[in-house]
């Protein structure tokens, strides 16, 4: 972020305001000339002064310009002197600072420390944790991005895309100015202005067609665009300026959201008149960077307005038509964190923008958060080579075709902040974990296979000691599949599923019953051979007792297991005579149960039923078989808790 300009700037740091004894760095730092700040403040410590505010200033120069390598260097420093003094926010900045210099083992170190250290309100401790998603989460993640620098870059900063009339709208740091060129103070270059690019057919490609938007430029920042659907309103960001720069009681000129409306000629060229700064916008906090909803109903902004959760979030207001507006609406910490959100896209199917709140692959990442009913799931990281060390940002994309673009300041690219174009392949990967399904608990070395429509065997794969498999061969989108799960002693367990439309990770978990274990009827039941008692008795006997063992081996395993016992009889022999038959045999079946060491209290009831509950025809003066009769007579073990 070497020459990084005004419309990251001043919604993306968290400024630090210690100041040190080297008033002139201060100065520099304070004025965000972070590079002339960065040589002063090393100048200092080459002569002795190593103090923590030096070091914290001399670290967050080069950070805030995404020079990781002498941020790492003066950040490590700062840790090592001084480990107890400093905030967990210095926690946070080595470890991208890390991140960014590729140095991922040691960043994931201090990514704990820093979740450690953090106090539990900001979010970032628990996406930092590494509990739920690592880095090798993300690194391994399919490749699903194809990137091309485009033409148009320069050695300078070239950002801020959006499709406008079938071509590409984009802001540079070129010398574009329609007035006399004005240089900006942080990086001796004239400032951000809009041109409009001619996207080749395979939109692969951009080439400089126009300059664009000569009504809305000022001799200041304008960046960052969207329209509405019908393309005749423009949004745009600009610095705090209406014929005079104004700046806060902070001496901060903030940036403001504008709108303009297009009067076309008879030649088919657009004015943009009617320029006006939204309702929202202030002289004491930044709003920029607009994406307005297909339907033209949202504005979705980034600000750092009273309400923001981090160092900037992303709010929407509804357009309520005639320059009205609702009030502004944080989207909540679903998608805020307490870093920084920036660069929102809104499509009918998902909310794409970048973040360092949200654990990546360095400074700012580009996260996707699909669009369900009107509510944002948790952003996904969309991984390499989209995302890299250092920060990527201004996702668009059209997703019918699935291409677009995205900013980048990598060290490939041709300049400082560069656009690309990308054609995104929809890849699903699919993985899982099994488990038993009465405890819970995780199933190691289970055969899982994933078969297509037609039944065949695509992969196989053994679930690993946590349960957990994954399929590592690509898995097409939008395709049903079933997968299926074995295991000695369990019952095999298959489970029918269709990728979604979208590339990203489908989870499928897959429960196993024991195998001495069935559901039927909408119960749990233990699956014994038949009990037999001898005629008109109720003792257990000895070939009773072995399949009786079997409930006690599984009440043995399942200590939290709770039954109930239901004993039946056939429609043979009076109604009443075999109602207080089958109860006998049932209570003595759990007195049974209950010698051979399980608890009482684990059988919930123990009830004969005679012939009440025949699951057959075989009821009294009907024509049956003996094998009709035997369906009849028999003792079930209805598992109620487990």
């Amino acid at each position: 972020m070497k020459r990084r300009i005004t419309i990251l700037v001043l919604l993306a740091m968290q400024m630090v305001f210690s100041q040190t004894k080297n008033k002139t760095a201060d100065a520099l730092f304070d004025k965000m000339y972070y590079v002339e700040a960065a040589k002063s403040y090393e100048l200092s410590i080459k002569n002795g002064d190593t103090s923590k505010e030096i070091l914290q200033r001399a670290g967050d120069a080069h950070y805030f310009n995404t020079q990781m390598e002498n941020a790492s260097k003066w950040y490590g420093k700062l840790l090592t002197d001084y480990p107890n003094e400093v905030s967990a926010e210095y926690y946070f900045r080595y470890a991208q600072s890390l991140q960014g210099i590729q140095n991922y083992d040691l960043a994931k170190k201090w990514m704990k420390n820093f979740s450690e250290k953090q106090k539990s309100s900001d979010s970032r401790a628990q996406n930092f944790s590494l509990k739920t998603v690592t880095l090798e989460d993300i690194k391994k993640l399919k490749p699903q991005f194809l990137l091309e620098n485009l033409e148009i870059n320069s050695a300078y900063s070239d950002m801020g895309p959006m499709f406008y009339k079938g071509d590409l709208v984009y802001s540079t740091t070129v010398d574009s100015s329609y007035l006399k060129t004005n240089k900006y103070g942080w990086n001796d270059q004239p400032y951000l202005n809009m041109q409009l690019g001619k996207i080749s057919p395979q939109q692969t490609n951009v080439s400089f067609k126009e300059r664009f938007g000569k009504e809305i430029t000022t001799q200041y920042h304008e960046a960052c665009v969207a329209f509405s659907p019908d393309e005749q309103t423009i949004y745009f960001t600009r610095n705090n300026y209406n014929g005079k720069l104004k700046r806060d009681d902070k001496g901060v000129n903030n940036l403001k959201i504008y709108s303009a409306t297009a009067v076309e000629s008879e030649n088919g060229s657009v004015r943009w008149e009617n320029i006006k700064e939204l309702p929202f916008s202030s002289d004491n906090y930044s709003v920029g960077q607009p994406t307005v909803s297909k339907d033209g109903k949202k504005l979705y902004f980034v600000s750092d307005m009273p309400g923001t959760i981090g160092s900037a979030d992303i709010f929407v207001v509804d357009i309520l038509g005639k320059d009205k507006y609702s009030n502004p609406r944080n989207l909540g910490e679903k998608i805020n964190t307490s870093g920084r959100e920036m660069f929102p896209f809104i499509t009918d199917k998902a909310l794409y923008f970048a973040s360092d709140g949200f654990l990546g692959l360095g400074g700012l990442d580009v996260f996707e958060s699909r669009l369900n009913n009107d509510v944002f799931d948790s952003p996904v990281n969309l991984g390499a080579p989209l995302n890299s060390s250092m920060d990527d940002f201004g996702y668009i994309v059209k997703e019918e075709t699935n291409k677009g673009f995205v900013c980048s300041n990598r060290k490939t690219g041709k300049g400082d902040d560069d656009i690309y174009s990308f054609e995104r392949s929809c890849v699903q990967s699919i993985d899982g974990y099994v488990f038993d399904a009465i405890s819970n608990k995780n199933i190691a070395g289970a055969i899982v296979t994933i078969k297509n429509n037609e039944n065949q065997k695509l992969q196989e794969t053994v679930s690993r000691i946590d349960g957990k498999f994954e399929f590592t061969e690509n898995i097409d989108c939008r395709t049903p599949y079933t997968i299926e799960a074995a295991k000695d002693n369990f019952t095999t367990s298959t489970k029918a599923i269709v990728t979604p439309e979208y590339s990203g990770i489908t989870e499928v978990p897959i429960g196993l019953d024991p195998a001495l274990i069935e559901r039927k009827d909408g119960l749990l039941k233990i699956k014994i051979g038949i009990i037999f008692f001898d005629l008109d008795k109720s003792e257990v006997r000895y070939d009773a007792a072995i399949e009786l063992n079997k409930v006690v081996l599984l009440m043995t395993q399942y200590p939290t297991v709770v039954i109930k016992i239901e004993s039946h009889t056939d429609s043979r022999a009076n109604d009443q005579y075999n109602l207080e038959l089958s109860d006998r045999r049932a209570k003595a079946t759990r007195d049974y149960i209950i010698s051979q060491g399980i608890a009482s209290e684990r059988i919930e009831s123990a009830i004969g039923y005679g012939e009440t509950q025949l699951i057959n025809n075989c009821a009294n003066g009907v024509p049956c078989t003996e094998a009709q009769h035997q369906m009849n007579r028999r003792s079930e073990f209805i598992i109620t808790k487990m």
